[in-house]
C-alpha cells in the first residue's frame, strides 16, 4: 500500500508511549508494593505477583551470569531503530502500523526495565490446575499483540494478492 500524504507516524508513536508508559507505570507500583517473590491471588487462575526476569521470553538465558542484560538491551535498541525506521516507510497502513507502535512500545518498555535494574519486572501470574504460565508484564502484551496482529496482516496481504 502506498503512503498517503495524511498518513503521519506520531499517532503510532504516541500509542507506543501509552503503551510504554502503562507499563513503566504498572511496574512501579509493583515495585512499591511488592517485595521480590510476594504473590496475591485475584481470581482462581490470577495472581499479581513480583519476578525479576534476567533473560529473555520465558526466562531464556536468565542465568548466563550477566552477560545477556546487555545482548537483550542491545536487541532492543536495535528494534527500535528498526521500527521506527518501518513505521516512518508505512504510516498508512493501519494494521500493519498498529502491530509495530504494539511492539515498540513493549520493547521499549523492557529495554528501561533492564538499564534501569537488570533485569525485566514481570508480575502478571496465570495458572490452571497447578500449572503456572511464565509471569509477563504490560510490554511483554503489547509485543505479543503487535506479533499477532503482524501475522494477521500478512495473512490479509497474502489473501488480498490473489
Amino acid at each position: 500500500m502506498a503512503k498517503s500524504s495524511s498518513s503521519s507516524i506520531w499517532p503510532w508513536l504516541g500509542l507506543a508511549l501509552i503503551i510504554c508508559i502503562a507499563d513503566q507505570f504498572t511496574k512501579t507500583l509493583i515495585l512499591g508494593y511488592y517485595k521480590l517473590g510476594d504473590s496475591t491471588q485475584v481470581l482462581s487462575f490470577f495472581n499479581v505477583v513480583r519476578v525479576h526476569n534476567t533473560g529473555a521470553a520465558f526466562s531464556f538465558l536468565a542465568g548466563a551470569g550477566g552477560w545477556q542484560r546487555w545482548l537483550f538491551t542491545g536487541i532492543g535498541v536495535v528494534a527500535t531503530i528498526f521500527i521506527v525506521w518501518m513505521l516512518r516507510s508505512h504510516p498508512g497502513q493501519k494494521l500493519f502500523a498498529f502491530a509495530l507502535a504494539c511492539i515498540l512500545g513493549g520493547a521499549v518498555g523492557n529495554v528501561v526495565d533492564r538499564l534501569m535494574h537488570g533485569y525485566v519486572v514481570d508480575f502478571l501470574d496465570f495458572h490452571w490446575g497447578g500449572w503456572h504460565f511464565p509471569a509477563f508484564n504490560i510490554a511483554d502484551s503489547g509485543i505479543t499483540i503487535g506479533a499477532v496482529c503482524l501475522i494477521l496482516d500478512e495473512i490479509l496481504r497474502v489473501r488480498r494478492a490473489r
